[in-house]
């Protein structure tokens, strides 16, 4: 009776541990924190996790710190919450950051349970999801802080590539917090709750003189559609979390598993006549390539990355005869679907995400070239369009892509062509693959010519409607073998899917080195 006695208080005394660990900073502060419309981090693991699957790691944390009044304020697990769990059954490794506490500054002991988790993410080979809301380094603890920082970044370069890494910024990150984010492979935001920002407004006015809110500076808005930070931003986190979710349904849990497929749930045979509609007559007017994919993939459900941001090029997830692709498409609806700086390091960021995760790439183009101007060439639109170059030619995944309509220059080289490697090329009758447009062409070539006609208005339209029959079809590429095949586009799905399932087993390597050097 008596070893029996102490075994209850021993467990009795465990209880009430874990309740003082649930309350984080106290039911104060919690109250602050839903006032300010934001749940709490242990309330945000439970609507991102499948039920009852947390088993959380160091709720008994405690940081170390002795001076400025820090050795009073002592919460258990400190100011996150770390351990693992599932989403649609499937392992995540997630670290929560708790602002009840201290506001969720980083201490050394917080670092080195969000190391731990990072740590056993990627020795177990699964996603890492951080949920940030912090108020950046503990002060108080000086530079152990900013090592706590520095451990953090190197785990998650040694990370990447290896295991998903998603970022939700659900309250502030400030200064040198942010590049944690910065280095995963997706940032979600929530709209008017997540901040992200180097230098806040008040260090801006006092530098610069420039007044800006916070929201204004480092919000979702900001993020997601002018700095490109943000890859989606959402109204609530309630919306945030279901997205993640679905996210997370196309990602493998590492580099060496294939993404997920699912059974298909429409016929990859299906031959849709309403594609060859879709390109107008007047080659000069936009059309939506968001109604080509919604088409072509698996139940018309596509998932866009950065939608908000240089929408001039679409990426995103889809699946193919249950099989996930990653889509990068030309969008003519936006600025003629040119190539300039944005978009192009926002197709060659998710073509080497892609390629790092063993999806097949499927392009939709149509281009009309770079984006000209002295803006985007003093701004280094040659070396930010070289990183897309380089992007295809390392991939090793199946490439597979799709002319709609036009080709032209150095963009037609850059959008997964034959050269870089391109496994299948497809071009519909409608594709044109040129230098430049036929106005262009022959306004060039034929400088002399209509200098001296007595007609000259007469003469260009001739050699145009002569160039365009001559050069301006995709048939000249497909003598030459640069595209494999001129596609009705009712057949575009059917054909995507047969080249999917016959380079499946593609296996490509690259010469031995240590890395390559992208024009950063």
């Amino acid at each position: 009776m008596v070893v029996r006695r102490a075994v209850d208080q021993k467990r009795e005394e465990l209880r009430e541990k874990r309740e003082e660990a649930l309350l984080g900073g106290g039911a104060r502060r919690i109250e602050g924190q839903h006032r300010r419309g934001k749940l709490t981090a242990r309330e945000r693991i439970a609507m991102l996790l499948d039920e009852g699957s947390f088993e959380e790691i160091d709720a008994f944390v405690l940081h170390r710190a002795t001076e400025f009044g820090l050795e009073n304020q002592k919460f258990l697990g400190d100011a996150v919450v770390t351990g693992y769990g599932k989403v649609n059954g499937r392992l995540v490794f997630v670290y929560s950051q708790d602002f009840t506490i201290l506001g969720g500054s980083l201490s050394e002991a917080v670092s080195q349970k969000v190391c731990k988790v990072m740590d056993l993410a990627a020795s177990t080979g699964a996603p890492i999801l951080g949920l940030i809301d912090s108020g950046g380094a503990r002060i108080q603890e000086g530079v152990d802080s900013l090592a706590g920082y520095s451990s953090i970044f190197h785990r998650n370069v040694r990370a990447s590539g290896v295991i998903p890494q998603i970022s939700v910024i659900l309250g502030p990150a400030a200064g040198g917090a942010t590049y944690s984010p910065a280095l995963t492979d997706f940032v979600f935001m929530v709209e008017g709750v997540g901040q992200m920002y180097i230098t806040g407004p008040d260090v801006i006015r006092s530098v610069t003189g420039e007044d800006v809110s916070h929201e204004e500076l480092g919000g979702a808005s900001s993020h997601a559609a002018k700095s490109g930070v943000a890859h989606f931003a959402f109204a609530s986190e309630q919306e945030c979390f279901a997205q993640i979710a679905r996210l997370l349904s196309f990602l493998p849990q590492n580099n060496m598993e294939e993404p997920p497929r699912q059974p298909p749930r429409d016929d990859a045979e299906f031959w849709d006549e309403a594609l060859a509609e879709l390109i107008p007559d007047n080659p000069n007017q936009p059309y939506d390539m968001l109604e080509v994919i919604g088409r072509v993939v698996d139940d018309g459900e596509f998932m866009q990355v950065h939608e908000r941001f240089a929408g001039n090029v679409v990426v995103g997830f889809a699946r193919i005869n249950g099989r996930p692709v990653g889509i990068v498409a030309n969008q003519p609806f936006f600025l003629a679907g040119v190539l300039d700086i944005d978009s192009s390091v926002k197709a060659a960021r998710f073509v080497r995400f892609c390629d790092a995760f063993d999806f097949p790439l499927v392009t939709f183009i149509d281009v009309p070239g770079f984006m000209p101007g002295t803006t985007q060439e003093h701004s280094g639109i040659i070396r930010h369009g070289a990183k897309l170059i380089f992007a295809y030619a390392e991939a090793t995944v199946p490439k597979v892509s799709v002319i709609t309509r036009k080709a032209y220059g150095g963009a037609y080289i850059v959008m997964s062509s034959k050269n870089l490697e391109g496994d299948i090329n497809y071009a519909w009758p409608t594709g044109e693959i040129a230098v430049m447009g036929a106005d262009g062409a022959v306004n060039i070539v034929y400088r002399g010519e209509l200098r001296d006609s007595d007609r000259p208005e007469e003469l260009r339209a001739d050699l145009i409607r002569d160039y365009d029959e001559r050069l301006m079809n995709p048939y000249i590429a497909a003598n030459r073998g640069m595209i494999d095949d001129v596609i009705d586009p009712a057949e575009t799905r059917r054909r995507i899917s047969h080249a999917l399932d016959m380079l499946a087993n593609k296996r490509d390597a690259m010469p031995f080195k240590k890395h390559g050097s992208i024009p950063l």
